[in-house]
């Protein structure tokens, strides 16, 4: 579960005190640009009745890095045994090894890379998990987050179950473990029945790999085929770095059960209207890869478009925030007529954990990771393109870097709508008072920022550019909740925590 809803409400029941926001006090801190980035939490990855299974599974991992840098693991069965290698750290660094692989032997595997939102990064917490249950073995991973999993654990441990790992995915493993169904599928639809949430699960047992999607699709999951053998993944870029073919994507709601026998498909829940979450097309999903049909480098390089026909400016040279700004830039560019240029230069060798020990250092901050290309930004009128806008420190310290380029004018243009409001669904994101929109006004940012101008895509903007003639009021398209407050399934553990607050402040009183 991501830090937005699972630590904020452990901090709750430690009884943590949050400060307001305050973008000065930001600034003048220890600088980090990955913590003013949007992060998901993980990427999965299953395979089943293949001789290089465990090898396959390290290579789709390396192809899913990007949705999870600070954990990985993979979990093997050899026909009699279960073998566990969990890391901390990228995948390269633990998975490249012969003598790893070597010690992951069977013909069936299954992944996991994370990126850990819940403070210090610990081994316990690294997926997949693995259980014995009375039906045998059983590992899981997942990716997404459980809106219940707080309640649902709280229940459990009450009821004297014991926890190994503080990560909403051990709830899937007491579930199914509690269920009183005969058959092991049984089991698992019985243990989604009580979850809500976005989610996608890849488990595996003695005779079985299962794939399951949550009812709206908010988190992605598809099938691949590799010498007739089944593969699932978050995304296709994991079936192209080993050589499969793409066959579906998961339906919504489907839960997908992969044996000797094949693959066999059950819709165990009333079918619901998809809503994939927006931000894979936006930002999450590698742009080699394929959603919903469509191709996500096409797909952000015409929300740049879209951008540009939206809100033009009178310009020199169009710039992208690497690296997720790029696609889009490419198409602002295209549309408004404007030279394209790399303006800034990123440093991709520089670690999150870097040590800034003095002042000096902090303020050189955005620095250590992108570097102005003044010949390039010198005297111009430059429009910068970034995907979204989450904290606004980073992208305040890039303006101001432009500036000391000697940037004429900077124009900001931002391809996705304002974020005003958490996430609940698997996106590790600010509570509301840290997300600048939330905060400021559209005048009020740009001040803040210091810039010339300051425009979003508009959300019906954004649906045009995916192929959508707008936003339906009423029953929309993707999940957005965090540009419009629309969230699409209960926030249970939030409403439980606010009555537990509220109760307790009653008693007090």
């Amino acid at each position: 579960m991501t830090r937005s809803l699972e630590v904020r409400l452990h901090e709750a029941d430690l009884e943590h005190q949050r400060e307001d926001f305050d973008p000065q006090t930001l600034d003048d801190g220890a600088f980090d640009s990955e913590a003013d980035r949007l992060h998901e939490e993980c990427g999965v990855f299953g395979v089943h009745n293949h001789p290089d299974a465990a090898a396959l599974t390290a290579l789709g991992l390396h192809a899913l890095q990007h949705r999870g840098q600070e954990a990985a693991g993979i979990v093997s069965f050899d026909g009699a045994r279960f073998h566990s290698e969990r890391r901390l750290g990228l995948v390269g660094d633990n998975f490249s090894k012969r003598e790893v692989i070597e010690r992951l032997p069977g013909q069936s595997a299954i992944g996991h890379t994370r990126y850990s939102t819940t403070g210090g990064t610990i081994l316990r917490n690294v997926q997949p998990l693995f259980a014995e249950l009375e039906t045998g073995g059983f590992a899981v991973c997942h990716n997404g987050n459980l809106t219940n999993g707080l309640t649902l654990r709280r229940r459990l441990i009450a009821d004297g179950a014991i926890y190994q790992a503080t990560s909403d995915t051990e709830v899937i493993l007491h579930l199914v473990a509690r269920s009183r169904r005969n058959r092991f599928t049984d089991r698992f639809i019985d243990a989604l029945g009580q979850i809500e949430g976005g989610y996608a699960f890849v488990g595996m047992t003695n005779k079985k790999l299962i794939g399951a999607r949550d009812p709206l699709g908010i988190r992605p999951l598809v099938i691949g085929e590799l010498g007739g053998k089944y593969i699932l993944t978050s995304e296709t870029c994991a079936l192209d770095i080993i050589g499969a073919r793409f066959v579906r994507e998961v339906a919504v709601g489907e839960v997908v059960v992969i044996s000797d026998q094949g693959l066999e498909s059950i819709i165990p829940f009333p079918q619901r209207k998809p809503r994939p979450c927006i931000f894979e097309y936006v930002y999450f999903a590698r742009p080699d890869s394929i959603v919903d049909g469509k191709n996500v480098y096409g797909l952000r390089k015409q929300i740049g478009a879209t951008l540009a026909s939206e809100a033009p400016v009178e310009a020199d040279v169009v710039v992208p925030v690497p690296d997720s700004g790029v696609p889009a830039a490419i198409g602002f560019a295209h549309r408004s007529g404007i030279p394209y240029e790399l303006g800034i230069i990123r440093n991709h060798y520089v670690g999150r954990t870097f040590i800034q020990p003095t002042q000096t250092v902090r303020e050189l901050g955005v620095r250590l990771k992108h570097s102005a290309n003044r010949a390039v930004v010198e005297g111009q009128r430059i429009v910068l393109v970034d995907d979204s806008i989450v904290r606004g420190t980073t992208s305040r310290k890039i303006v101001q870097m432009m500036r000391d380029a000697g940037a004429r004018e900077v124009h900001f243009r931002i391809a996705s709508p304002p974020i005003k409001f958490p996430d609940y669904y698997g996106i590790d994101m600010p509570d509301q008072d840290k997300l600048l929109a939330a905060r400021m006004s559209l005048e009020e940012m740009k001040v803040y920022l210091g810039v010339d101008s300051l425009a979003f895509i508009s959300i019906d903007g954004l649906y045009r550019a995916l192929g959508e003639p707008g936003r339906d009021p009423v029953q929309p398209q993707f999940t957005d909740h965090y540009f419009t407050g629309d969230y699409p399934t209960p926030i249970t553990d939030l409403v439980s925590e606010s009555a537990k607050q509220l109760s307790l402040l009653a008693e007090a009183s």
